[in-house]
């Protein structure tokens, strides 16, 4: 069946997210962001550290991080319900369950005092209702499914290397086989051997459960192995959008070529890397206009005092440009 015909598993409308504090104001973390995912396909963000990613994701699952943090507006869809309109009671028995999350950090998202097992343990038996010695059958046969043996199911969080850790985090979030899996830089802080094994398994687990699945990055080669369509985010909003060919072949937004140009090319040892002029802008002071406009080199007058809409340049591919640079 192509991507076409799949149903939207979730669908993502003007989110907007925000951070404030009596020290730094309030920080516009997530502005306007709208996307759909469907049903057994994987869809990439990508951006530079800052640029919201990691805040959408704690929007659908429910837990940006409070008081500091607000939802502002906008609409999470998971198979027709608005995440945001449910109870918390009702949000709890999709997490785990239905959604589920690989948190960032490996070497912090496991509890340090209880054995790995147990950890696995405890999410079965709150979302599958298992009795005590069917929840550590099965906490032992998810260990072997992510390849650690289950002879160390009653071993600690320090015992693991952090490619362990990171095997142990991943099977906590498909314990329930969950129809959704976020994924927030899978692959952060393991060497490139261990990303590899990492990356194919999580593929392989998706490919055997069906799942469907939200891809945080960073790595733009990671995001050309495992996804369907990507986002290019920047200053909390989608500047970008399209599939694998639209986004390598044809980019068009001028902060996407510029990470291209930041990468090395294996091919030309001589070529100097081209980096985006500037930084991040501030979340709390935002620019006018459109948020690139301080660091593009194609910026006009009107780039400074209006702020873009999507453009769709061809069928599936948008951009956020007054000026796109269509390669």
């Amino acid at each position: 069946m192509s991507a076409e015909n799949k149903e939207v598993i979730l669908s993502v409308e003007n989110l907007s997210v925000e951070y404030s504090s009596k020290d730094i104001g309030t920080a516009k973390a997530v502005n306007g962001m709208s996307f759909s995912i469907k049903k057994g396909t994987t869809l990439g963000l990508v951006g530079e550290t800052g640029a919201g990613k990691t805040t959408t994701a704690y929007s659908i699952m429910g837990i940006v991080p409070k008081p500091q943090g607000k939802v502002v507006s906008g609409k999470i869809e998971f198979e027709g319900r608005d995440l945001r309109k449910l109870p918390e009671r009702e949000l709890r028995k999709i997490r785990g369950s239905k959604i589920s999350m690989i948190f960032q950090d490996p070497m912090t998202a496991l509890n340090p005092i209880d054995t790995v097992g147990r950890q696995i343990e405890e999410v079965l038996k709150l979302h599958d209702n298992l009795s005590h010695e069917e929840a550590i059958r099965k906490a032992g046969e998810l260990l072997e499914m992510v390849g650690i043996p289950s002879e160390r199911y009653n071993e600690y969080p320090h015992q693991f290397s952090g490619g362990m850790k990171q095997r142990v985090v991943i099977a906590i979030a498909l314990a329930c086989q969950p129809e959704f899996l976020i994924a927030d830089e899978p692959t952060t802080a393991l060497d490139v051997t261990i990303q590899s094994q990492i990356l194919s398994m999580i593929n392989e687990l998706k490919q055997t459960l069906g799942t469907s699945m939200l891809l945080i990055t960073h790595d733009l080669g990671v995001v050309a192995e495992m996804c369907d369509e990507v986002c290019v985010v920047y200053a909390g909003q989608i500047v970008e959008r399209g599939n694998f060919r639209h986004i390598y072949k044809n980019m068009a937004h001028p902060y996407t070529i510029g990470l291209f140009n930041s990468l090395p090319d294996l091919r030309n040892s001589s070529q100097k890397l081209q980096p985006i002029p500037g930084m991040m802008p501030d979340p709390t002071d935002l620019p006018k206009g459109c948020k690139f406009q301080p660091r593009c080199q194609y910026c006009t007058e009107k780039c400074r005092q209006e702020e873009p809409k999507l453009l769709e340049l061809e069928d599936g591919h948008f951009v956020r440009c007054f000026c796109p640079q269509k390669r």
